[in-house]
């Protein structure tokens, strides 16, 4: 049975514009099987965004370093903040306004119907699913570091990998009560680790070794690289902030989305931008340097060396740094389980991805499908030399990760200016920057986009996302748009948008 576009499951009509969509009735029970938990308050959704993110001043970051040098990287890192200052702002007004777990799916959806619904959702999907990836391979580098030093032992990484995701998937599935519980207790840990670093390296930064990369023709010691050096520098810039965006993907597990999502965003964000400052200068400008840190894929393990000397244990160091990797590891888990859950619940994705724990009422099947890509991804760029041509895999990771971010923000802040003419839709936030905060974010998201195959480096990882979003949307336009369900996103959007063409 299929029910036409724009009929609703209780029969009364709609009146909005054609998509080329069909709508497939949902068998009995579908809904049930797709049950979620309310549980996070405002404290446990800021730590949900801080934690996602803060793995960025632990690792991956310091790319950027080599890029751009000292100068083009801080440069990138004030541009960035400005962008996610307002992505953060428009979100804070349009999570409370759509209180769904689809997050940017359902903003897309709302704005510009299910094609632009199925492009915000899916770019956010591969977001979600390739920085667990990227995460996980700081986390094997550490790890393999206390192993070694400790045990003398070399586990190949790619075994480490299975083991934080096996964890952390189990985790996830355990239940929302223990996700939340742990993602407020490693995050406030994380910061810990953080104060303590910064705190320890105040007396040593020196600038001779924020600088200390040699400049290249026509470059200084500021931007070795030239002012292209900022440029190239921006997809490092956005691992400082990278997955805050993701919290109103935690809206229908919230007990008062309309009220704690705006607080958890804002106050998330300021946060970040403190340790993002912080984390830059302190880390690059004490030894061993910024050339050696921008190169390293254990940069922190390099500053509390500095710091404590030799003297401390490699391994209490190097477990210190694993803790903010962790914390981001875990949240980003949750993040695509849900992304992947509310596409698949609304027929976007195959729907069989959607089906939730009979008891403990976590997406099981979608968290166990984001860590099997994620970790298969990983697996042939670590092993892919010929393509990748050495390029350190953590860095090619990032840059696909990257890719499908700012495709989803440049979504968000176009759905933000359509979203913001439906006068008919209760707004519990309003946004102080508005369509201009929207407007600069999108401009800025927009061309980072561009400036991503400006190194070659990393080129083929990015044609390699590119290629992937492709075939998903032929997915959509052969397949998918004509068995789309009515999800609660789905009949909200419809409702949206027919009371604005009334």
């Amino acid at each position: 049975m299929k029910i036409r576009p724009g009929i609703p499951r209780s029969g009364s009509m709609s009146n909005e514009p054609s998509e080329s969509v069909s709508y497939a009735a949902a068998e009995p029970g579908y809904f049930e099987k797709r049950g979620l938990r309310r549980f996070a308050g405002v404290w446990s959704l800021w730590a949900l965004g801080v934690g996602a993110v803060i793995s960025g001043d632990f690792f991956g970051w310091n790319f950027g370093l080599l890029a751009g040098g000292f100068g083009g990287l801080l440069v990138a890192t004030a541009i960035v903040a400005v962008m996610y200052v307002g992505l953060c702002y428009s979100i804070a007004e349009l999570s409370p306004a759509l209180p769904h777990t689809g997050g940017a799916y359902s903003f897309g959806r709302t704005a510009f119907g299910p094609w632009g619904g199925f492009i915000t959702g899916l770019a956010e999907s591969i977001e979600y699913v390739l920085t667990p990836a990227v995460i996980v391979v700081g986390i094997a580098g550490y790890m393999g570091t206390i192993a070694e030093a400790s045990f003398g032992v070399v586990i190949p990484a790619p075994v480490w990998w299975a083991v934080f995701y096996a964890l952390f998937v189990g985790i996830n599935i355990s239940g929302v009560e223990l996700t939340f519980r742990l993602t407020v207790a490693i995050t406030i840990l994380a910061l810990a680790v953080l104060v303590v670093f910064w705190i320890g390296a105040i007396p040593h930064f020196r600038w001779e070794h924020a600088l200390d990369i040699a400049p290249k023709e026509g470059g200084s010691l500021w931007f070795p690289n030239g002012l292209s050096g900022i440029t190239a520098s921006l997809p490092f810039a956005i691992w400082f902030y990278l997955a805050i965006e993701q919290l109103p993907l935690a809206a229908e597990e919230s007990h008062d989305p309309k009220r704690d999502m705006p607080r958890a965003l804002l106050w998330g964000i300021a946060t970040l931008i403190v340790a993002s400052v912080l984390t830059l200068f302190l880390n690059a400008g004490i030894a061993p340097g910024a050339a050696k840190v921008g190169a390293s894929e254990e940069p922190l393990f390099l500053a509390f060396r500095t710091i404590f000397g030799d003297g401390v244990g490699t391994t209490v160091l190097s477990l210190a740094a694993v803790v903010g990797l962790v914390a981001s590891f875990h949240a980003i888990i949750y993040a695509y389980g849900r992304n992947i859950y509310s596409l698949s619940r609304a027929g976007y994705f195959p729907r069989w991805m959607s089906i939730t724990h009979p008891t403990r009422k976590t997406p099981h099947v979608a968290l166990v499908v984001g860590a099997v890509t994620g970790y298969a991804v990983a697996l042939v760029i670590e092993y892919g030399e010929a393509w990748f041509g050495g390029v350190p895999v953590g860095g090619v990771l990032l840059n696909m990760a990257v890719f499908g971010a700012v495709i989803a923000y440049v979504m968000q802040m176009a759905a933000y200016w359509r979203i913001k003419s439906m006068t008919q839709l209760a707004r519990p936030y309003l946004s102080p920057l508005g369509r201009t905060g929207a407007a600069v974010a999108g401009g800025i998201a927009a061309l980072t986009l561009i400036f991503l195959f400006i190194n070659p480096d990393y080129r083929p990882g990015v044609y390699g996302v590119a290629g992937w979003f492709s075939l998903s949307l032929v997915y959509f336009a052969l397949y998918a748009r004509h068995r789309i369900t009515l999800s609660p996103e789905e009949e909200f959007a419809m409702e949206a948008r027919r009371s604005q063409v009334s």
